[in-house]
């Protein structure tokens, strides 16, 4: 369970400490009252990243002076009455494909080597306005095209539990860094696992919300065009509780991007799970999982039969049309969206894993196949819809796998038990939930309807405090 904060000095070493196991309502709580100083919560994980970050490298661009300015001003205005937001005083990083004014977003592509773009995304500067420090950027692979985190201009991220593995990607930088303790929190984006694909690699929590639940703007990939509504932005943290206390602040139109609509974001502590019927499944029938990951939803389902909740093991009718359909997706402009973005960023040389998406692309598809493959899409979106007339939630694994090595094979059918919700734009939260015979971290993601993040919220925080906690990573 997360730390809550004591009410007697949380300035001994004891509480410093465990500062980072603190929720993050709880630390702005303790900065509200001045029981912890916005420059000591900062301290904190700048000390942390300077401990952890020469074998991860996950934060790629550090600003700690900035930072501690940014929070001896948040401390003084405190101490003036200032009426503090809701992130007041407390640090955060941020993935590198995300626009951040006032630091270098590199999108992981030469040619935006020292770019600042002058401009937050607006997820990012929702949290700003209610009070965020900003200490770094987190890296990720080119433009986010990746499933591993490694670049050109900053090398690869290795995986806090075992260096010679993959975080994941796209947000690998974000999760190693949360799973080490560097940071409370970070902001992923997701268009085919980028959030959740890292998580259940690194053990944290992370949630890909509804498709238009949070604005793309100022994120590397577009926000319109044929695959903008594959990508969401998500928060990225340690517990359940500390993604719903982000997405809050985070969620809700800007009148610039066209999918963001302003929908009903509903409480989850007022879900009720007794009253949940759950679906749940091992096996999507396109890639068969190891036996540890089928062995992390089976313990999650006993964990709810047990308190008598209602669970059926089933697949959402379509399912297995997933793969295919993204594949399709992501052929049919022959490679235009890559062209375009290395031509806008002026990148001369792609990346390894940009340059084979270029190299080995299918041919263009022809009018009737796009048209063809439209349609296939919707019908699939129709037909995954109908598994909400019999269940509130599905539970499923993430990857058939755990972290892979940094040298591995991919298995790119791994892979659809992400893509196949980008393609729903359903929300998703992933969660901890088994460990794998070498000691890596097994998660399992918490599918709702459309617009229902409260019900995987709900059912992923009621997991997490039954299924207790599981052991860190050794980084240092």
């Amino acid at each position: 369970m997360p730390y809550i904060m004591q009410d007697n000095n949380s300035r001994d070493e004891r509480n410093m400490t465990e500062l980072g196991q603190w929720r993050i309502r709880d630390l702005a709580n303790a900065i509200r009252e001045r029981k912890i100083s916005a420059v000591e919560a900062t301290r904190h994980y700048l000390d942390r990243i300077e401990k952890v970050n020469p074998n991860l490298n996950a934060v790629i661009h550090l600003e700690p002076d900035t930072a501690l300015k940014h929070a001896e001003r948040a401390d003084l205005a405190l101490k003036g009455g200032e009426t503090p937001g809701r992130l007041f005083g407390i640090p955060m990083t941020i993935k590198d494909s995300l626009d951040t004014y006032d630091m270098v977003t590199t999108w992981g592509t030469s040619g935006r080597a020292a770019v600042r773009t002058g401009r937050d995304a607006t997820c990012v500067g929702r949290l700003r306005n209610e009070g965020a420090i900003l200490m770094g950027k987190t890296n990720t692979p080119e433009f986010t095209l990746d499933f591993r985190t490694t670049n050109d201009l900053f090398g690869r991220t290795s995986n806090p539990f075992d260096l010679t593995r993959t975080p994941g990607g796209s947000s690998g930088g974000a999760a190693a860094a949360i799973a080490a303790g560097a940071t409370p929190f970070d902001v992923g984006t997701d268009t085919g696992g980028s959030i959740r694909l890292p998580s259940h690699f690194c053990g944290i929590a992370g949630l890909k919300p509804t498709t238009g639940r949070i604005p793309c703007t100022g994120n590397a990939l577009p926000s319109t065009g044929l695959l903008a509504p594959l990508t969401q932005p998500g928060p990225m943290a340690r517990c359940v509780d500390d993604l719903a206390y982000l997405l809050d602040i985070m969620h809700g139109p800007d009148n610039q991007d066209p999918h963001a609509v302003p929908a009903t974001l509903r409480d989850y502590d007022l879900v009720d799970i007794a009253q949940l019927k759950i679906g749940y499944h091992s096996d999507n029938g396109i890639s068969q999982p190891d036996e540890c990951i089928r062995d992390a939803v089976d313990h999650a389902i006993d964990a709810l039969q047990a308190k008598g909740i209602r669970t059926k093991e089933t697949r959402p009718t379509g399912i297995e049309m997933a793969g295919f359909i993204y594949s399709r997706l992501f052929s049919a402009d022959h490679g235009d969206l890559i062209e375009t973005l290395l031509e806008d960023c002026r990148t001369t040389t792609p990346s390894p894993g940009v340059a084979r998406l270029l190299t080995h692309r299918p041919p263009p598809l022809g009018a009737a196949e796009f048209a063809q493959t439209i349609t296939l899409w919707h019908n699939y979106q129709a037909s995954m819809l109908s598994y909400f007339d019999d269940f509130d939630v599905l539970i499923s694994p993430v990857n058939a796998h755990p972290a892979i090595t940094h040298e591995e094979p991919e298995d790119f059918a791994a892979y659809s038990y992400t893509t196949a919700y980008n393609l729903t734009g359903w929300p998703a939260v992933v969660i901890r939930a088994g460990t794998s015979p070498l000691g890596l971290p097994v998660g399992i993601q918490v599918i709702a309807s459309p617009f229902r993040e409260d019900l995987c919220l709900a059912v992923a925080a009621w997991l997490e405090a039954e299924l207790g906690q599981f052991p860190g990573p050794d980084c240092e």
